[in-house]
Formats: structure tokens, C-alpha cells, sequence
């Protein structure tokens, strides 16, 4: 069973994870401030993309460029995938293709460290995507603790470009923000994963 097929119900009880619903949970995070580069370029994109009304369009004009601004922004001391597989246990329907994988690592070539999944919102629909983001979160934490990686929770987010919904993976528990980030508030959403990022390159033993 492939990521995508994944319900909130569905991956709630057969990992047996119980989630925590709030609003403003990544209130604390600071913001960061956006380039003007990357102002520009969503002012020319953004329109462009919702008249084309696809999710490709939304992908490559708006995600894709925050993520880049986010790379540039820290150096590159991580690492982004895009459309990758990621097989982590066919069994548990741990498998199939991931929109975007943030891993904490330099490495390039292959995932080492993951720490945020971002699921494309389908028909951008946010809430329906939150069980795909949320199996993805399980791989990625199975994963790094059969890596031995120091990583105590892992990010995940829905996006349908304009529209940002966070989580945080802790243990057995998810922690789900009510709050919907927009894009006129750019500044905090950079702020939240570049947060999550930087909290798992400072985690003690952190393997890369």
C-alpha cells in the first residue's frame, strides 16, 4: 500500500499513533525573512500558477522555489528530493514516491537523514493529504532509528502552495497545527521548516 493511500484514520491505528490538535502549536518558531529574490519570483509566479490550476504548476512556480530560498538560506547543510521513492517497509505500507523529502544530511545522492516530508495537496485538498504526510513521517522516523540518526521529531507539511499546514512527529504522538499558513505570512512558513531543519543538525550525535 503506497503512501497515497493512507488515511488519517487509516495510518492513526495501524501504527497505533494518537495526535494532538491545536491551534498556533509552531507559534514560538521565529520567522525568517524572505529575500527579495524569492518576493519577486513568487509575485511573477504565484498568478501563473493558479491560472494554470495544476498541481505541476503549484509544484515547480511555488514550492519548489521556497524550498531553494530555504537551501540558500542555510548553505546548503541539508539535502532536498523531489519525487523520490521511498521504501522503507512494504509490509507496514511503508513505500511508493514522495513529493519533497528534507533531509538533514549533506549527503546528495541518496537519503540519509530525513526530517520533513511535504505532500503536494491534492486538488488542494489539505486535509485529505494529512495521512499520506503522516505515513511518510512514520518512514522517515522507522528509518532513521534502523540508521542509528539522533533525530527526536520529525516535520511534516501539506501544502497546496498558497496554503501550509504543519506537523510534528514525536514518538507515537502527532502533533497537528490548525492553523493554515498562506503565503502572505512567507516569512513564518520559512521560518517553520527552516526551524525544523536547524534543530536536528544541533541534535547531539547527529549523524551525517
Amino acid at each position: 500500500m503506497p503512501y497515497s493511500e493512507f488515511t488519517l484514520s487509516k495510518v492513526k491505528k495501524i501504527f497505533d499513533l494518537s495526535t494532538s490538535e491545536d491551534a498556533d502549536i509552531f507559534a514560538s518558531y521565529p520567522e525568517v525573512h524572505c529575500s527579495d529574490y524569492l518576493a519577486q519570483t513568487l509575485k511573477y509566479n504565484v498568478p501563473l500558477a493558479l491560472a494554470s490550476n495544476s498541481e505541476k504548476a503549484r509544484s515547480e512556480m511555488i514550492i519548489a522555489p521556497i524550498l531553494i530560498e530555504i537551501s540558500k538560506q542555510l548553505q546548503s547543510r541539508f539535502s532536498l528530493f523531489s519525487g523520490i521513492e521511498f521504501n522503507v517497509d512494504n509490509e507496514k505500507g511503508l513505500n511508493g514516491f514522495c513529493d519533497f523529502i528534507i533531509s538533514s544530511s549533506s549527503e546528495r545522492l541518496f537519503i540519509n537523514a530525513p526530517v520533513i516530508m511535504l505532500v503536494e495537496a491534492k486538488n488542494e485538498n489539505i486535509k485529505g493529504g494529512l495521512g499520506q504526510c503522516i505515513a511518510e513521517m512514520v518512514a522517515a522516523q522507522l528509518f532513521n532509528e534502523r540508521e542509528g540518526n539522533q533525530i527526536s521529531a520529525i516535520y511534516g507539511t501539506v501544502t497546496s502552495g498558497t496554503n501550509w499546514k504543519f506537523l510534528r512527529l514525536v514518538g507515537k504522538i502527532v502533533e497537528i497545527d490548525l492553523v493554515e499558513y498562506y503565503l502572505t505570512n512567507i516569512n513564518k512558513i520559512l521560518g517553520i521548516i527552516i526551524s525544523g531543519i536547524t534543530q536536528n543538525l544541533s541534535e547531539p550525535n547527529h549523524q551525517i
